[in-house]
């Protein structure tokens, strides 16, 4: 008897992929790449008094000087005193970019029920915010940051290594509370109490290390909360962009990592944005749709540098 004949059905590879896809569930919510949060215009006081018009951002500063000396009633030679002004300028420079959909874009979004234009329009945004960031902490006086200053790099600043350093790698509980100590109390020192230290900025490994690590092997009290106890009225801030700092702020090679104590107040430094972020009306070209954005960055201008300190090397 005849063995039967059993038919067997192919697909391409084309015609595989496609019944693949109609057993899919595809979620409605889009799962978008996270981005760490900018931090730079939460720890630095922001000035857009310039306005979109100016070039760039002129301050003095004045400082009296003078003495006086026992001398006889009649003499003529007695010491003068007098104010002496010094003048600071700070470059103003233009950032811009663009985005841009097509009119096939935008009827596949509609299809998709998608809603591109706030997508595209929220990630422009973001790469704003994220450039003026990396401007606020790493803008060292180059031409890539047309000459202006940052945070981190501003010349102004005072700048030590820590005395211990290594927090992770076998510095004890006292040595930490030390180095931190060493740069609160720094500017109180050189400033003659003048200046008094409110934040203080760790890189991110130091700060979880000190934030789950016993202040001794016999106390229930971390390293940070010790900190905060005996300085009550200062701030400790986790910051990614202390971390593996190159150069360093001195012009060490580095990496290293790093603890800036200072005043947060818009009267010790700012950060100039005379014209935040901007979008300009539609541009049609071809069969496209273009939007250009921009906005004009000052930099830091750090006012009295002495009321902060840069520790390198934690």
């Amino acid at each position: 008897m005849p063995g039967k004949i059993i038919q067997c059905v192919c697909l391409d590879a084309n015609e595989a992929v496609f019944f693949t896809r109609e057993l899919e569930f595809v979620k409605r919510q889009t799962y978008d790449i996270r981005y760490p949060e900018y931090l730079a215009t939460i720890l630095m006081p922001v000035d857009t008094s310039a306005g979109p018009g100016a070039e760039a951002i002129v301050y003095h500063q004045f400082d009296g000087v003078g003495t006086m000396k026992l001398m006889a009633s009649y003499g003529d030679d007695a010491p003068r005193s007098d104010v002496n002004g010094k003048e600071f300028i700070g470059p103003i420079k233009p950032i811009r970019g663009s985005y841009g959909y097509s009119v096939q874009d935008i009827r596949n979004a509609q299809f998709a029920n998608r809603p591109l234009k706030t997508m595209k329009a929220s990630n422009a945004r973001r790469v704003y915010e994220q450039t003026l960031n990396d401007w606020a902490w790493f803008a060292d006086g180059s031409s890539k940051y047309g000459r202006g200053y940052g945070f981190i790099y501003n010349p102004n600043i005072t700048k030590s290594p820590a005395p211990t350093g290594g927090w992770t790698g076998g510095a004890t509980p006292d040595q930490i509370i030390a180095d931190v100590n060493f740069a609160i109390n720094n500017i109180v020192k050189v400033t003659l109490k003048t200046e008094k230290a409110d934040t203080v900025l760790i890189s991110t490994e130091e700060y979880s290390y000190i934030a789950t690590t016993p202040r001794s092997g016999t106390s229930d009290t971390t390293i940070l909360e010790f900190l905060r106890r005996v300085h009550p009225g200062v701030s400790f801030v986790q910051v990614n962009e202390l971390a593996d700092v190159a150069p360093a702020p001195s012009g060490a090679a580095g990496p290293l990592n790093l603890l800036i104590a200072y005043k947060r107040a818009s009267d010790k430094f700012e950060l100039a944005v005379p014209q935040p972020f901007e979008q300009f009306p539609p541009q049609e070209r071809n069969m496209e749709f273009v939007i250009n954005t921009h906005a004009r960055i000052g930099g830091v201008l750090y006012y009295y540098p002495l009321s902060c300190h840069i520790v390198e090397g934690i």
